[in-house]
C-alpha cells in the first residue's frame, strides 16, 4: 500500500468528518491508500457516524487520551502504507494537496518528512515551518517580551524567506506531516501535547534525512493557539494547556541537550 492517512480525534467529530469529506473529494488517482481514525477517548460517539458514512475507514478507539503523539503512534502501528500522512481534525485538504506531497516525498529518497503550505481560513499565510527554538524562544513568544524581541521571533518563524519556495527546514507544524515509513520515525510519547512535531523532525535530521516545506501543496488549517490565550502571567495557574506546553518545552530541551544533531 502507498499511503496511510492518520487522523487523531479528540472531541472534534464535526471537524474530523469535514476533513474526511475533503479527503474523499481530493484527487487520489493512482494512490493506493487507507484512512485510519484514532479516537483519543472522546466523550462524543464518533464511531457510529464513521461507520454510517465511511464504513471503509479503519477505526481505533483508545481507552485513554494518549495525547497527539501517542494517538498518532497507535495509527502508525496499524498502518500498512509506505508513507504516513498525519492530519489534524482542524485541517481541510485541497484537491491536489495529498497527491503533490506524495509524489514529492516518493521521488526524493533523502526526505523523511514533507509538509504543505498552511493557510488560515481566510487563505492568508500561516507560518508553519520554523527554525529549531532556542531555550528562551517560548518565553519570548508567550509573554510581553515578544514586542521587544520581534527580530528573534521573526527569525524563529522564518519570515526572512519566500514561503512560496520549496525549502529544507528545521521543522514543520504537526497539523500536516507526510512521513517516510522506512525512516522508522515515531512520536515521542513523553510529550503529551506540543513539541512532538519539533522532536520528530529533529529526529529525522539526526537520522541523516531531510525535512522539507513544499508550498505547492496547500492545506487550510483552522489553528487555535490555546496555550496563548489569556493573560500570560496567569496562564500557568489557569490553563492546563499552558502547563502541558511548559512541561513539553522542558522535556524537549533536556532530551536534545544531550544529543548532537547530524545536520
Amino acid at each position: 500500500m502507498d499511503l496511510s492517512i492518520i487522523i487523531v480525534n479528540y472531541n472534534s467529530a464535526l471537524k474530523t468528518l469535514s476533513l474526511l469529506e475533503s479527503i474523499f473529494n481530493a484527487d487520489m488517482k493512482s494512490i493506493d491508500y487507507e484512512i485510519i481514525v484514532v479516537d483519543n477517548n472522546s466523550k462524543e460517539n464518533i464511531a457510529s457516524s464513521l461507520k454510517q458514512r465511511y464504513p471503509e475507514i479503519i477505526f481505533i478507539s483508545s481507552f485513554k487520551n494518549r495525547g497527539m503523539g501517542g494517538g498518532n503512534n497507535m495509527g502508525i502501528n496499524k498502518a500498512q502504507g509506505d508513507f504516513y500522512l498525519i492530519l489534524n481534525p482542524d485541517t481541510l485538504v485541497e484537491k491536489d494537496t495529498i497527491k503533490i506531497m506524495f509524489n514529492y516525498i516518493k521521488q526524493n529518497a533523502e526526505v523523511a518528512v514533507v509538509g504543505p503550505k498552511l493557510l488560515n481560513p481566510d487563505r492568508s499565510l500561516q507560518y508553519s515551518c520554523a527554525r529549531f527554538p532556542k531555550f528562551y524562544t517560548p518565553i519570548l513568544r508567550r509573554t510581553f517580551l515578544a514586542k521587544f524581541f520581534k527580530k528573534h521571533i521573526d527569525w524563529f518563524l522564518m519570515k526572512d524567506f519566500n514561503h512560496s519556495e520549496i525549502k529544507e527546514v528545521d521543522w514543520l507544524m504537526g497539523s500536516s506531516l507526510m512521513i517516510r515509513k522506512s525512516a522508522a520515525l515515531r512520536f515521542d510519547e513523553r510529550y503529551f501535547m506540543y513539541f512532538e512535531d519539533i522532536d520528530i523532525c529533529r529526529s529525522a535530521w539526526h537520522g541523516n534525512y531531510k525535512v522539507v516545506y513544499n508550498p505547492k501543496a496547500k492545506l487550510i488549517h483552522d489553528h487555535q493557539r490555546e496555550s496563548a490565550q489569556g493573560a500570560w502571567y496567569l496562564a500557568f495557574f489557569t490553563n492546563k494547556i499552558v502547563r502541558e506546553h511548559i512541561k513539553s518545552w522542558l522535556k524537549y530541551f533536556y532530551k536534545w541537550n544531550k544529543i548532537k544533531i547530524k545536520k
